[in-house]
């Protein structure tokens, strides 16, 4: 893996990834239309373009020099469940995830890597969560990203384009979305404490979620991306298998919690992370305590 290109490599876990490649001495090309990211989060030592993802016409007509690139890293996408819930006929998403699966097949790119989200699997019959479990996507943003494996799959078995799915839970650290009504509960935590006002706390705070850092997402994707690994659109759970109710989290942090918000949502996720332990001996490394309170150390 020498050159690589990310979409959305201007958004929260995309600028991350962007980061390491560039670190790793690898020749990386950006593209992103700004949408959601932020022009601030871009390396100055990518190749960045400014293009939207569902213009499969100015996509098509790219002369930059990405013939030759090795791994697309796919994480382009409006990640809002209730941007989808509001907006149910864009389909942008969709659109961005079939023009770029036939951009490698045009450019006869080997491997593709899609950001999925355990969204998928909607209100969870059993726990952990195994890539077995039923999809019964409760929105829009979940149903687009089922469709877009669905895709990923399709382009493996007629095109022979190796494409992997990875199914991240509650993605948390570094330029997280620190905005918007439905931003992480890690980031409405983070904001509240160092402006010292109470953690706003929805439902009774005894849901529990697989939280797992954006580095550790970082590292399941280069790992991937550099090892000769068949892709024929498989599934893999990329979470902890370890879970905190949102009480827990608000420990952590310390201070006044607050209740009186309610919101449909499940009780409990966590991920079966096995078969991609199996796959690649990846295991996450960084543990929300500990990153909390390193956090905290900054206030």
């Amino acid at each position: 893996m020498k050159k690589v290109l990310v979409t959305g490599g201007a958004g929260f876990i995309g600028s991350n990834l962007v980061d390491t490649l560039i670190s790793r001495g690898l020749e990386v090309y950006v593209i992103d239309n700004l949408s959601t990211g932020d022009l601030k989060n871009i390396n100055n030592e990518c190749k960045f373009i400014n293009l939207d993802l569902t213009n499969k016409k100015d996509l098509m007509a790219l002369n930059h020099n990405l013939d030759d690139v090795d791994v697309v890293f796919h994480m382009a996408a409006y990640p809002e469940v209730q941007y989808s819930l509001e907006n149910p006929t864009d389909s942008n998403n969709i659109l961005s995830t079939v023009n770029i699966l036939e951009f490698c097949r045009l450019k006869k790119i080997k491997k593709l890597i899609f950001s999925s989200s355990s969204a998928v699997y909607g209100n969870p019959t059993y726990t952990p969560i195994d890539e077995s479990h039923p999809l019964q996507p409760l929105s829009p943003y979940a149903l687009d990203k089922k469709i877009g494996e669905d895709y990923c799959k399709l382009y493996s078995k007629i095109y022979g384009l190796d494409t992997f799915c990875l199914r991240y839970f509650n993605v948390y650290g570094d330029r997280m979305k620190n905005k918007g009504a439905y931003k992480s509960v890690i980031s409405v935590f983070k904001d509240s404490h160092f402006n010292n006002k109470p953690l706003n706390i929805v439902n009774d705070g005894n849901q529990r979620r697989d939280y797992i850092n954006v580095k550790d997402i970082v590292k399941i994707n280069i790992l991937i991306g550099e090892n000769d690994y068949q892709g024929k659109g498989e599934v893999y759970n990329i979470g902890t298998n370890l879970s905190y109710s949102v009480n827990e989290v608000a420990d952590m942090f310390g201070g006044e919690k607050r209740y009186g918000e309610t919101r449909l949502e499940p009780n409990l996720s966590i991920a079966d992370n096995n078969k991609i332990k199996n796959l690649t001996r990846w295991k996450p490394s960084i543990k929300l305590k500990e990153w909390i309170q390193q956090l905290k150390k900054l206030n």
